[in-house]
């Protein structure tokens, strides 16, 4: 009994990280746009899944703040205000350089090397969905050696929050340019384990992607 009661949650629990995934890439793609509401009749018949573990999905998906419950529409993609942005960034540049400050001590050749050959990718790539899953790519080869889980984790859901809308001004603001310098740089620093060059130049490199964002989206 118990071990079939066990392999109905572990399937139900597969079942609702499919649907988040699926809703996330879909938010991500522009699909489903700010204010839009999720109506789960009409998920549940496409994704061909129940309303259980779409309702799980949903409740993960607001976890990461996607998604939020308004009072008689349900579930609809969540916007960023101005000082949710500010926030968002001001919690990446302190997260993110103290796993600069771990890492650097400690990364190692291969990960320098997969690095700089993300950058090699990046530097040829024009498709801008392609161009945002390898800039968290390189990041996160970057900061893994700091053996911090948990400040990677959270770096890669406010990566996760904000790199929706800075797609939409991928083409717009041609801002791409100035990023990838920035990663150059960055990668530079870690080679020369110069930890407070490294975190000067994330500073610069988030808070530019910060100042666009806000001027785009107001």
């Amino acid at each position: 009994m118990n071990e079939k009661r066990s392999s109905r949650t572990k399937q139900a629990g597969n079942t609702s990280e499919f649907i988040a995934d699926s809703l996330r890439e879909a938010i991500f793609q522009g699909e489903y746009k700010v204010n839009q509401p999720l109506r789960q009749d009409q998920i549940a018949k496409k994704l061909n899944v129940s309303k259980i573990p779409l309702r799980e999905a949903l409740v993960q998906l607001k976890s990461e703040g996607l998604v939020q419950f308004m009072p008689n529409r349900g579930a609809v993609v969540s916007g960023l205000s101005p000082a949710e942005i500010k926030e968002i960034f001001l919690m990446r540049i302190a997260l993110e350089n103290l796993a600069i400050e771990h890492a650097v001590p400690l990364i190692p050749v291969r990960d320098l090397i997969r690095a700089q050959s993300v950058l090699e990718i990046i530097d040829n790539e024009n498709d801008k969905h392609q161009w945002s899953d390898l800039n968290w790519e390189f990041h996160k080869t970057l900061y893994q050696s700091a053996q911090m889980p948990l400040v990677i984790s959270t770096v890669h859901t406010l990566h996760n929050n904000v790199s929706r809308f800075l797609l939409i001004y991928y083409d717009t603001l041609a801002g791409c340019d100035v990023s990838q310098k920035d990663h150059w740089d960055l990668l530079a620093a870690f080679k020369k384990k110069d930890i407070p060059n490294a975190q000067k130049i994330l500073k610069r490199h988030l808070s530019t992607a910060e100042r666009k964002l806000q001027n785009f989206l107001t």
